[in-house]
């Protein structure tokens, strides 16, 4: 297992994240039909779709901040919704952060990750318990920041991460939604998964899928 993530992996990654909406596109359009507007699903479908075939063009970029950039500008553009401008957002900050660098090491990553979240949580105005995308996405990056200073290697450490959004995806659905379309419905938004955090939940999974 590689202790770094390369420019293939980034690729793998969108690929693997690009498959999994596919596959639950109508679990996450459901989702979103209980607390929200029912598009979630083939919103995100269609930003992954034109994202690989960005990917899969000529044009392909062939470092990874410009290929996160270009990402996250097809997203913003191809989605729609809310979750394409905070996916856009996670990916254009995840980018810059990536900087010049041709791979990855652990510190890089959990450097990555730590600022689209973060740019993610600014864009939203979300924090953990507002049942977003947030909720599985900053136990993600604490869990590996932990593994990471632990010495556990990148693979595990983004394994680790993959528990930990899941586990947020998972607390979201007894929670009353604070942001966004949910937020409208109050009390009635308990009970159910938040979309978002189920999608987001994916990204991390491919990614530790990718690396592994």
């Amino acid at each position: 297992m590689t202790q770094s993530l390369t420019q293939a992996q980034l690729v793998a990654w969108l690929g693997a994240f690009r498959d999994a909406v596919h596959e639950h596109r109508a679990h996450l359009t459901e989702l979103d039909a209980a607390i929200g507007d029912a598009d979630h699903g083939t919103n995100l479908t269609r930003g992954m779709d034109a994202v690989m075939a960005l990917v899969d063009s000529d044009d392909v970029p062939d470092t990874a901040a410009s290929l996160l950039k270009a990402v996250g500008m097809k997203l913003v553009s191809t989605v729609g919704g809310a979750s394409g401008p905070l996916y856009g957002t996670f990916f254009l900050r995840a980018a810059a952060a990536a900087g010049d660098a041709e791979t990855l090491d652990a510190e890089a990553v959990l450097g990555m990750l730590r600022a689209g979240v973060e740019g993610l949580a600014s864009r939203g105005k979300a924090s953990v318990g507002d049942k977003t995308m947030v909720d599985a996405l900053a136990p993600a990056v604490q869990a590996l920041a932990d593994a990471v200073g632990r010495g556990d290697g990148l693979p595990a450490g983004l394994r680790a991460a993959a528990v930990a959004a899941a586990e947020g995806r998972e607390a979201t659905t007894p929670l009353e939604a604070r942001k966004g379309r949910a937020s409208y419905l109050g009390e009635r938004s308990t009970g159910h998964t938040d979309p978002g955090a189920a999608s987001a939940t994916m990204l991390v999974e491919a990614l530790a899928d990718a690396v592994a």
